[in-house]
This record gives structure tokens, C-alpha cells and sequence, in this order.
């Protein structure tokens, strides 16, 4: 029914005739057509920075095939610090990445190709996924613009996954490739009322993916429904011999589709009190949803303290600026001679020679703490690597051991704040990502609700390894909380507070 529906909508927008039966090359027609009037014009979400300008050739080509598997034909849009092999550069949002035409597919992407998915184009994202500046706005690369949310487009899609996350929700594709170091999957799937998986670190290959943290960084799947994440998960986890990481993924990976059950019966879940906020209408959909829950059988149990480590936020913060150092450095050495920049110190002195296009808003100072770091041998790195990964590790550990859950959950985020040039992001509430980041844990994110039209999003925590447990508790939630309101595009939130004009 989808790929019919898809079929009709591309015939409507692009007004090329599309009559007979579905296929890839049809419903990548739809998408394609539905990019141009949703995200270059009409509302001008500026979600997708490029579309492959082979999508045609490689549709045809899926289409005298054999079907592969649940994927084959699947339009899906990878965030643009991800190499393909396609005519698309992997720029991070940068101009200093303008000329980085790989030719190569990260591994991810190779699995993803293997398993009969369409690379459709590559999506927007905060520039250099939002390591640049502690004032950045979230959402704004040089290359592409301010990514729009569908349901406000004066407000944020988030970060750093912003077009992956705005795309998938105004349905410009069938699912996206999303990276997080610390929220910059969650936080834009909540924001943009859609499904987000950060999986466990090391399930998923960084290789040829532009880095933050070799100890933090993973790509993951953001799709409409938990099962169709499930679907891109199981492509894309897998062993990589060139990511020492992934030395346990193939052992560790599933079928997480065919492992979906529906039902949470039975199953402990400790309820994170402490992490709601002050927001009385983000309590309430969350009460709602906990209520929801509970009717699906699950057994919640009320956590109303998390008695976290001192220091974990400024040991996160030289993990992340330390490895930056090392890890993008190495990374630039790998990319084409075409791209002059080729180190984090000419990249500084790049964003100086060019910022009045690369700092319009914002600077680079979390940059230049980062050049200023000392290497992996430093003493206070590997102090603060152990306080922040194993001090994260046993915050959740004890939460889940001490009240005997298998899972944890709490909201996301709240909901999207305004996009603004000036102040930059001002987001509201506490997040529900820095602990299972920094523990390298699996984080999944569903729509659990909206407040005033804007989305916001319910987060299922667990052990490393256990994505299969997290999707399962996500899918049986989104059973039982039925259809999610679709994104409307309106100028504004406060439009619908106007008086009526006489």
C-alpha cells in the first residue's frame, strides 16, 4: 500500500505518469518529487543537502534483480558525514570537505547496498555534528543552511542528525542514516516525531564516517516505525576489521525484525522520575504513555533518584575534544587530495579564512580546545575516559541491578525550542542521552506525544547489547499507542494563539 500511495504522490507532484505496477524506481521517483516541492520549495525544509544524481540508474538496476531482502528498494538518505561511493562529496557541512568526493562506501553503506537499499542522497546536518562551538544552532551547516522542523519551521530539528531526522519525518524518504556522539540521534528523532536508534558502540561500523569520539561515535537507523528500524539495523550491524570496535558485533547482532514479539508482559522497566522536568505538559504525555504501558502489561517500577558521578560532564567534554584531536586528523589524512584541509589546526585557520560563510553565527571555540588537548597518552584523558565511560557504565548498571529492570525509560528531550541566530540553541528540560553516550549503551527513541504540536519523544535505555530487548519494548509501546500525527508545516507554534481578526 505504501509503495502504491508513494506512486500516486510522485504522479501528483511531478506530473510524470507513473501508471503500473510499484517499483524501486517508482517509489525513489516519489521521494525525489516530494524533495523538490517539500524541501527545495514550498515549505523549504533544506533536510537533504544532495541528491544522488544516479538514483535512476541504481533503481533500474534493483528492479531486474532478485529481492534481496526486506530492504530491496528502499529509498534511504545517509547523513552527510558518511562516505558513499556514489557522485555525492561527504562534507560534514563544511566547505573545507566541498571537494571530498571519497569513492568509497563506509562499510555500513556497503551493508546496506548488500541487504537491496537505494542510496537516495545525503542528508543536512549541524555542521562537523555540532563539535564545533558549545553556542552552535543546531541544524546549521555552511554548505547546507538551517534545517526547518516540519511541525514548526521556526523551530529546531536538533542535532546533529538534523536532515536525517526533519527528512524522514515529512516523508522525503523511506528511512535515513543518523550518528551520535551524545544525543545527535535522539534528540532530532524526538524533535521531529520520528524513531531513532543510537545502538550500542561497536555494533555498527565508524569506519569511513568523519569522527568526534572513537569512544562515543556510532551511526544508527531513524525511520517512521520501530520495526523499520530494526529492518536497517539488522543490515547494517556487523564485524569491520578496520574498527577494532566491532570485534564482537557479528556475535552480538540479530535478526531484530523477526525478533519483534509486540508484547511487554511481564517485563520490569524502571521508570526514570528524576529525568521529566518541570514541564507540566511533557509530564502529562508521559504519564499517558507510562499509563499505555502498563496497560501493555509491563511492570513499572519508580526510579526517583540517579546519583551521578561529580565530574562527568567536564570528563565527557576532554574525552570528546581530546579524541577529536587524534581522530579527525587521522581521518582527513584519508580523504582526497582534492581536499586541502588536512588536519584540525589548518581547519581552524580554514574557518578563519572563510568566516564570514563558516562563522556567520557562531565560532569554533570547543575547536580550538580540542587542538589544545594532548593526545591518548595524556594523564587527565585517560582519567577522564575511565570517570566518564565506566562512571556511566555504573550509573545504569546499578539503576538496573539495584530495581531488578531490564530497561529504563524516560522522555527524550523537550519539546523544540526556537531557532535562533543570536542566543543559538536553548534547549529545554533534561536529556535523556549523556548516560547511555558516554557508557556506549543502546538508546532508542519513539514518539510518545506532542506538546502544543510539537513532538515529543519516549526513550528506552538498556545494557550494551541489548538493541533486541529496547526494539522490542518500542514496538509494543507504539502498538498500543496507535497512529502518530503527522508533521503540518506551520509557520509557527504561535500562530494558532493569533485572535481571530474581526
Amino acid at each position: 500500500m505504501q509503495r502504491v500511495l508513494l506512486a500516486a504522490m510522485a504522479l501528483t507532484l511531478s506530473g510524470t505518469a507513473l501508471a503500473g505496477p510499484p517499483t524501486a524506481e517508482r517509489e525513489a521517483a516519489a521521494y525525489v518529487a516530494h524533495i523538490a516541492t517539500i524541501d527545495r520549495a514550498g515549505p523549504r525544509l533544506i533536510s537533504v543537502i544532495a541528491v544522488n544524481p544516479d538514483w535512476r540508474a541504481q533503481a533500474r538496476a534493483l528492479d531486474r534483480e532478485a529481492t534481496r531482502g526486506p530492504l530491496h528498494g528502499k529509498a534511504i538518505l545517509i547523513k552527510d558525514n558518511i562516505e558513499t561511493k556514489d557522485r555525492m562529496a561527504t562534507t560534514a557541512g563544511s566547505m573545507a570537505l566541498a571537494a571530498n568526493f571519497a569513492n568509497r562506501d563506509a562499510p555500513l553503506v556497503a551493508r546496506l547496498r548488500r541487504g537491496g537499499a537505494l542510496i537516495l542522497g545525503k542528508t543536512n546536518l549541524s555542521e562537523w555534528a555540532n563539535i564545533r562551538s558549545s553556542r552552535s544552532m543546531s541544524g546549521w551547516s555552511a554548505i547546507g543552511g538551517i534545517v526547518r522542523n516540519p511541525y514548526a519551521l521556526d523551530r529546531t530539528a536538533c542535532g546533529s542528525s538534523s536532515g536525517s531526522g526533519a527528512a524522514i519525518a515529512a516523508g522525503l524518504a523511506w528511512g535515513a542514516v543518523g550518528t551520535e556522539t551524545d544525543g545527535s540521534i535522539v534528540c532530532p528523532a524526538s524533535i521531529n516525531g520520528i524513531v531513532g536508534l543510537k545502538p550500542t558502540v561497536g555494533l555498527v561500523s565508524r569506519t569511513h564516517v568523519v569522527p568526534i569520539s572513537h569512544s562515543q561515535d556510532t551511526p544508527g537507523p531513524m525511520t517512521r516505525s520501530v520495526r523499520d528500524a530494526a529492518l536497517m539495523l539488522t543490515a547494517m550491524a556487523g564485524s569491520d576489521a578496520a574498527d577494532t570496535a566491532t570485534a564482537q558485533a557479528d556475535t552480538r547482532k540479530a535478526d531484530y525484525a523477526a525478533a519483534l514479539t509486540g508484547s511487554v508482559a511481564g517485563v520490569r522497566i524502571g521508570v526514570l522520575r528524576g529525568q521529566v522536568g518541570d514541564n507540566p505538559a511533557v509530564k502529562a504525555v508521559f504519564e499517558a504513555a507510562l499509563a499505555k504501558l502498563a496497560g501493555a502489561g509491563a511492570v513499572l517500577v519508580d526510579i526517583a533518584r540517579v546519583d551521578v558521578p561529580p565530574g562527568l560532564g567536564k570528563a565527557e567534554g576532554l574525552v570528546l575534544y581530546t579524541e577529536l584531536k587524534v581522530d579527525l586528523d587521522a581521518y582527513l589524512a584519508t580523504t582526497p587530495t582534492t581536499v586541502k584541509t588536512r588536519t584540525l589546526a589548518e581547519l581552524i585557520a580554514f574557518n578563519r579564512d572563510h568566516a564570514a560563510k563558516e562563522m556567520p553565527f557562531f565560532g569554533q571555540e570547543t575547536f580550538i580546545k580540542a587542538q589544545a588537548t594532548k593526545g591518548l597518552s595524556d594523564p587527565d584523558y585517560l582519567a577522564a575516559l575511565k570517570l566518564s565511560r565506566d562512571g556511566a557504565r555504573g550509573v545504569l548498571d546499578r539503576l538496573m541491578a539495584d530495581n531488578k529492570v531490564a530497561l529504563l525509560v524516560a522522555p527524550t528531550q523537550g519539546p523544540a525550542w526556537m531557532i535562533d541566530p543570536v542566543q543559538g540553541d536553548q534547549a529545554e528540560g533534561p536529556s535523556a542521552s549523556s548516560l547511555p553516550a558516554m557508557s556506549g549503551y543502546p538508546h532508542l527513541t519513539v514518539p510518545m506525544g506532542q506538546v502544543m504540536g510539537l513532538p515529543v519523544g519516549l526513550s528506552f535505555m538498556g545494557p550494551a547489547w541489548s538493541e533486541g530487548a529496547l526494539l522490542n519494548a518500542g514496538d509494543a509501546y507504539e502498538r498500543v499507542r496507535g497512529p502518530f500525527p503527522k508533521p503540518t508545516f506551520a509557520r509557527t507554534v504561535s500562530a494558532t494563539l493569533d485572535p481571530p481578526r474581526r
